[in-house]
C-alpha cells in the first residue's frame, strides 16, 4: 500500500481511548447544565442528585434489590482497595493475576495487606487455569482483562455454593457484557468507562454475602477513612444509604446521569451489549483479513469485546528488539493521532507493545469502519527503516 494514499472517509469522532471512553454519541458540554455546582454536596438536593444517580445505575444494570450500593472516592482503584482492605483476612485468598490490573490486586494483597494469598498467573493474552478456583477462598479478580484483551469466559469458574466472596473488579465490563451477579458479591467500576463518564468515582455492589461479612469480620486493620465500609463493628449503613465518605464532584455526577440516561434511553445493557459486540465484530473481521495484525488472546472464547488488545505480527516488527517495537507502536499511533483519526490506541504500558482499540457501546460502528482503512494505512506509513534485533 502506499503510504500517501491515505483513505478519503475518517471518523467521525476518533476517540477510542479505554479509558476515559468515548462520550455518548450526541454529547456535549450542554448535558452538564443542570448540575449543581457550587452547591454543599450534603444539601438535601445534592444528595438527591446522587442518590437519582445510583437508583438509575440500579435499574439500567439490573442488580438486584437486595444487593447495596456505594459510591466510593478513586474511581474503580478506590472501589476495589476498599473491598479488599474491608472484607480480606477471614478465609484463604485467590486472586487471578493475567493482567496489569489484577497484578496490582495481587500485590497490594500480598505485599501491603501481608496475606500469603495463592495467585493464580497468567501471561498477557492468555487465563489463568480457573479449574484450580477454590470456592472456600474468597476470590480477586477482573472480568475483563483492560490491558490485556482478556476477559472471563463465563460465570461457570465460579461455584454457586461458594463458601468465599467474589471480588469482582468489573470496570470494562459493565454495561458491556453480561455479568453473573448471582456468582458476585463484590463488584466494582468506574465512571469514566464503558459509559465515557468522568473519572474519581467509584461504583460498589455488595451482595447480601458481603454485607454480612461486613458485619461480622473485624480485619484488625487501620483503614483509612477514604476507603473505610465499617462503623462500629458493622457495615456503615450511611454508606449504603446515599452518604458520602468525602466530596464528591458534581459535575462527574450530573454527567454519569447524562450517559445513564442514554443507556436507558436506547434500550438498556441488552442494546448497550449489541452495540458492543457490533464494533468488536467490525474490528475482528478486519483482522481476520489482515496477515500483520492478530488479536494478543488467541483463545476466542476470552477475547475482550471492549479493550480490544491486539499484537503486530508481521515479521518486520516482530524482528525488532523491545526498544525497536515500542519505537514503531509509537510511529504508528502518532500517525493516526496527526491526522486526527485515532486517539489513544497505543496498547497499556505494561502491556506488550501493541494497539488497543476501545469498541464499548458509546463508540459508533461507522467510526470503527472507518477506522480500519486507516490502521492500514498506519502500518504503511510507519515501515521506516526498521532495525533487526
Amino acid at each position: 500500500m502506499n503510504p500517501s494514499a491515505q483513505p478519503s472517509r475518517r471518523p467521525e469522532r476518533p476517540w477510542f481511548s479505554s479509558g476515559p471512553t468515548a462520550k455518548r454519541p450526541g454529547w456535549s458540554p450542554d448535558a452538564l447544565a443542570g448540575a449543581l455546582v457550587g452547591r454543599g454536596i450534603r444539601a438535601p438536593s445534592s444528595l438527591a442528585r446522587v442518590q437519582q444517580s445510583v437508583d438509575l445505575t440500579r435499574e439500567v444494570l439490573g442488580i438486584p434489590d437486595d444487593y447495596r450500593v456505594a459510591l466510593i472516592p478513586g474511581s474503580d482503584t478506590g472501589a476495589v482497595e476498599a473491598a479488599l482492605w474491608n472484607l480480606l483476612g477471614e478465609r484463604p485468598v485467590q486472586v487471578l493475576d493475567f493482567e496489569n490490573f489484577g497484578h496490582t490486586w495481587a500485590e497490594d494483597v500480598v505485599k501491603h495487606l501481608k496475606i500469603d494469598a495463592e495467585v493464580l498467573k497468567a501471561p498477557y493474552g492468555q487465563a489463568p487455569d480457573l479449574s484450580k478456583v477454590r470456592p472456600d477462598a474468597d476470590l480477586v479478580f477482573p472480568w475483563n482483562g483492560t490491558t490485556s484483551g482478556v476477559r472471563m469466559p463465563g460465570p461457570d469458574f465460579i461455584a454457586a455454593d461458594r463458601s468465599g466472596l467474589t471480588i469482582c473488579d468489573a470496570t470494562s465490563a459493565a454495561f458491556a457484557m453480561d455479568l453473573p451477579w448471582d456468582r458476585l458479591d463484590v463488584t466494582t467500576f468506574s465512571f469514566q468507562k464503558a459509559l465515557g463518564g468522568e473519572a474519581g468515582i467509584g461504583f460498589m455492589v455488595l451482595s447480601p454475602r458481603a454485607v454480612e461479612r461486613l458485619n461480622t469480620f473485624d480485619p484488625g486493620r487501620s483503614i483509612p477513612k477514604v476507603l473505610r465500609l465499617r462503623k462500629d463493628g458493622r457495615a456503615d449503613e450511611a454508606i449504603f444509604d446515599g452518604a458520602l465518605i468525602n466530596t464528591f464532584s458534581l459535575l462527574t455526577v450530573e454527567d454519569w446521569l447524562d450517559g445513564l440516561r442514554w443507556a436507558a434511553r436506547v434500550g438498556g445493557v441488552p442494546e448497550l451489549i449489541r452495540r458492543t459486540q457490533s464494533n468488536f465484530e467490525i474490528l475482528s473481521d478486519w483482522v481476520a483479513r489482515t496477515p500483520w495484525i492478530d488479536f494478543l488472546a488467541s483463545d476466542p472464547a476470552i477475547r475482550s469485546e471492549t479493550s480490544v488488545c491486539l499484537q503486530f505480527v508481521d515479521p518486520r516488527v516482530t524482528g525488532l528488539d523491545a526498544e525497536g517495537r515500542t519505537a514503531f507502536v509509537k510511529r504508528f499511533c502518532s500517525a493516526l493521532e496527526r491526522e486526527g483519526v485515532a486517539l489513544d490506541i497505543a496498547g497499556h504500558r505494561s502491556a506488550p507493545p501493541g494497539l488497543r482499540v476501545w469498541c464499548g457501546c458509546t463508540v459508533e460502528a461507522a467510526d470503527v469502519e472507518a477506522l480500519t482503512p486507516w490502521l492500514d494505512w498506519a502500518f504503511a506509513a510507519s515501515m521506516v527503516e526498521p532495525q533487526p534485533a
